[in-house]
């Protein structure tokens, strides 16, 4: 990482301070101001942090511009196209593909620690029936702190690399446990001799009256998604998750509090919106009307599931997954529902439309998970859960990258405080 400095001038004194620039491996400069505020005695201002670099990472790589994303220097594309979630899981974990011994190994560790204590399972019968998956989830995740507390030393490695398999094999499990209590169906216990994604269908769809097949195309698109949904560099949900691990809490505390940040429609909820649009929009017939109240900029109406705060150019998750929705909705798309059909005309106007081209609202993975989803016969309220399965991998790489770093410091963001000066306090009789 080179240095060089950045000169900026304090208009009011005239005096110049230095202010060291970093170089990373690639990507924009970032500089230090660290010191700016012992220097000059101000603070910088970027609400939603859009130009603050918060740490340093060698984990993810985005160039918005470009329509970039590699996992530890390898692009996404090749990942999705060769390699597996579980690989990729590995990659983010340690930074290295594993060697095939390695892979075996780390597989078979995820295989059998998917099953949960019994006494965690039954935290599910105090939710309410139709309560929120993700409210499910987050809670029992965080609940986990009670259960394994006596191998979550952060500053031990191994005890940080236990928590990471744990929390990896365990999540699915969690997942299909609120998906079955908010459905009022039996538990399904996870099998070992069945794949990551494989697993997952298994403990969502399998019954105890009648045998349950596992359909490969729905094992090979979830396992796609999950690989295009493992990690996206400093979002909202991993940059809570740094922040709740920087205080050095319980490591699943910190997972949770990530769970709770990806559950925001505007994060990991967006794909639970593309379903509410479709069905807002109804039928084929409406679209030309809907797409007319998006360009509309008086009309609140918007498109969802088009466009990326980060992909100024195309979202390259989005341009893999598209194969893999149409694969899906050519085998499994169910023909009574006209949602379908609706999405996939919504696209194609998108991608010709000169208004989605010029704005460069292109459909981005939201769009397309939420239909694989509900092709696979999900929930709308299950989409951000599958989100956060496929996820926690990233999370999980970031915080143990966090921990281990030895100039870590507690998270503590400042503020621009616009509220009263010094008032004294009166007795209520007086008021």
């Amino acid at each position: 990482m080179s240095q060089k400095n950045f000169r900026l001038q304090n208009p009011e004194t005239g005096k110049d301070q230095e202010l060291p620039t970093m170089s990373g491996s690639v990507g924009p400069d970032v500089v230090d101001i660290r010191g700016i505020y012992a220097a000059e005695g101000v603070f910088t201002f970027d609400p939603g942090f859009a130009s603050t670099a918060s740490c340093e990472s060698k984990i993810t790589y985005i160039d918005g511009g470009q329509g970039i994303l590699m996992y530890r220097g390898y692009p996404i594309e090749q990942l999705a196209k060769e390699s597996s979630f579980i690989e990729v899981a590995y990659l983010l974990l340690y930074g290295e593909l594993p060697s095939g011994e390695q892979l075996d190994t780390f597989d078979q560790s995820i295989r059998t620690h998917t099953m949960i204590n019994e006494t965690m399972l039954r935290l599910f019968n105090g939710f309410h029936y139709d309560a929120h998956p993700m409210a499910m989830v987050a809670g029992v995740v965080g609940s986990m702190s009670a259960f394994y507390h006596d191998t979550t030393d952060i500053q031990n490695p191994r005890h940080r690399d236990i928590f990471a398999q744990r929390i990896i094999a365990k999540i699915p499990t969690i997942a299909a446990a609120a998906y079955k209590h908010s459905a009022g169906q039996p538990f399904s216990y996870p099998r070992n001799d069945l794949s990551y994604a494989g697993n997952l269908l298994h403990m969502f769809f399998s019954v105890p009256a009648e045998p349950y097949e596992i359909d490969e195309v729905a094992e090979e698109a979830l396992d796609l998604l999950f690989i295009l949904h493992a990690d996206h560099e400093q979002n909202c949900s991993t940059s809570t998750v740094r922040l709740a691990g920087s205080s050095g809490a319980n490591p699943y505390s910190a997972i949770a509090a990530g769970i709770a940040a990806l559950w925001g429609p505007a994060h990991g909820g967006a794909n639970e919106a593309v379903l509410r649009m479709l069905t807002e929009i109804g039928s084929v017939d409406r679209i030309e009307q809907y797409v007319a109240k998006a360009k509309d900029k008086d009309d609140p109406f918007r498109l969802m599931g088009f466009g990326h705060r980060v992909y100024k150019n195309f979202d390259p998750r989005a341009t893999l997954i598209r194969e893999a929705c149409h694969k899906v909705l050519a085998k499994l798309g169910r023909v009574d529902t006209p949602l379908f059909d609706l999405a996939l005309r919504l696209e194609e106007i998108a991608l010709k439309d000169e208004y989605f081209i010029e704005k460069k609202l292109y459909p981005n993975v939201d769009f397309y998970s939420g239909i694989i989803y509900r092709a696979l016969g999900l929930p709308t309220s299950m989409f951000t859960v599958m989100f956060a399965i496929a996820r926690t991998v990233g999370w999980v790489s970031h915080w143990t990258e966090m921990i281990a770093d030895k100039d870590g410091r507690i998270g503590r963001p400042r503020q621009l405080y616009t509220g009263p000066v010094k008032r004294d306090y009166q007795p209520i009789t007086k008021r």
